[in-house]
């Protein structure tokens, strides 16, 4: 049996990991379903695939003095029970650890984050609205643990949160990075939502203006101002 579900595999990027080139491994599953997730085909942890473990170490193996980090993505990494397993043995290969989740599984996010250099951690909204916009119950609760487990490490990390305009407000956004603010977040992007492929098919084009869109991030950055913005 595979070490991990992979769904998919980026060889090289610039982008996933700040300043490194890395490498992605796209954990296959995830135990939410946000309503605007644009990455549907990696939800299903029993879908075939194929990537095997073994084929992804043996192609790292190849590439340690080309590549500098290996990022650890989805889905949700944090659902693969072997995942410290895997991390250890990157790491033991020299690359650096980086780390996209919601952080699911808080108890499993504990563990992994000892060998972790980055987080790209999603903040999915003010806890009490997660649970509607993940289609499940008891998320917001663990993305906020998770959160905080974060913030209490010495791990690198940023925060960002995905705004689809027909499921969040200008005046919740504005709490929720107020509220990012207060607990010590000292690194968050806003990624404006992607409308091409959604896992909500109801789901419509989220735009503002121009004028509208420069005086929501005018009222952020006063809030934050090291806060930036980008499309996810």
């Amino acid at each position: 049996m595979d070490l991990l579900k992979i769904g998919g595999l980026t060889p090289l990027t610039t982008i996933d990991y700040p300043e490194h080139l890395s490498c992605v491994i796209y954990c296959q599953g995830c135990s939410w379903r946000c309503r605007y997730c644009h990455n549907p085909d990696l939800l299903e942890i029993n879908t075939s695939t194929n990537f095997s473990w073994n084929k992804v170490f043996a192609f790292l193996k190849n590439r340690k003095n080309l590549l500098e980090a290996v990022v650890f993505s989805g889905g949700e990494p944090l659902l693969q029970k072997n995942l410290v397993q895997a991390m250890t043995q990157i790491k033991n290969l020299g690359f650096k650890i980086g780390l996209h989740t919601a952080g699911a599984l808080p108890k499993r996010f504990k563990q992994v984050l000892p060998l972790v250099d980055w987080v790209g951690f999603d903040v999915k909204d003010l806890s009490s609205y997660v649970d509607t916009l993940t289609q499940v119950k008891t998320s917001g609760v663990k993305n906020w643990q998770s959160l905080k487990l974060l913030i209490e490490s010495n791990v690198t990390y940023q925060c960002r949160t995905t705004v689809h305009w027909q499921l969040i407000d200008e005046t919740r956004l504005i709490k929720l990075t107020q509220t990012m603010k207060a607990i010590g977040v000292d690194n968050y992007c806003v990624q404006f939502s992607r409308t091409t492929k959604m896992l909500d098919a109801n789901l419509g084009y989220s735009v503002k203006s121009k004028h509208k869109m420069m005086s929501i991030k005018s009222k952020l950055k006063k809030i934050m101002p090291e806060i930036t913005f980008s499309s996810d």
